[in-house]
């Protein structure tokens, strides 16, 4: 594996991943699953956040405690299939903050093409996480990450389900300082830019639109 990918092996992410991939499974169970899904990859995405100590009072006595300032948090989704791994991360670090990134792929170049960008104010002291199902070409990955550097945050993940070699290599060589968290990392990409076997379209997946 490549240095800064990281390959979420839990038995839970990857079961669950199984079922997401299958053709058969429905939209309404794809979007469940993937929220399942994403709550678990938060687990492992998170671990590393910083902590500060609060002094609190238990039942029995007082002592001192740890937060994760989930304020601090930024789940940044690259429109519009990251919407679908929002709710999972949400319900693991519900106060986190939200930004988007509306990116387009053009049919032709395959390229990145910018229509939105919002994030929130005082990014230099958050820690963004970036969220997409599909890390194919990687070109909208790094769009996205050239936007949000502008920004400054304090420190940068990328968090996809499924990747390829491909766009491991694009994203490592424009950005070898944000680490990648997949679920799996595939073969390659076929002629039209799809992830093989990869899952399909995600965001048509769950949006129902094809």
């Amino acid at each position: 594996m490549a240095a800064g990918v990281e390959v979420i092996g839990h038995p839970l992410v990857q079961h669950k991943l199984t079922l997401l991939r299958r053709k058969t499974t429905s939209t309404v169970d794809f979007r469940r699953l993937l929220g399942e899904l994403s709550a678990l990859m938060a687990y492992e995405v998170t671990r590393d956040l910083p902590l500060h100590e609060v002094a609190i009072e238990t039942p029995v006595g007082p002592t001192t405690g740890h937060l994760v300032d989930g304020k601090k948090v930024v789940f940044v989704a690259i429109l519009r299939a990251g919407i679908g791994i929002l709710d999972g991360m949400l319900s693991v670090v519900p106060g986190a903050r939200v930004g988007h990134v509306g990116l387009y792929r053009d049919a032709q170049t395959l390229r990145a093409v910018e229509y939105y960008f919002r994030m929130p104010r005082d990014m230099a002291s958050r820690d963004a996480i970036v969220v997409d199902p599909m890390l194919a070409t990687g070109n909208s990955a790094v769009a996205a990450l050239d936007r949000l550097k502008e920004t400054r945050p304090r420190s940068i993940r990328y968090v996809c389900l499924v990747g390829c070699p491909e766009g491991v290599a694009n994203l490592r060589k424009h950005h070898p300082d944000v680490p990648i968290f997949a679920a799996a990392i595939d073969s390659g990409l076929n002629d039209h830019g799809y992830i093989v076997p990869g899952l399909g379209d995600a965001g048509d997946r769950y949006f129902g639109t094809k």
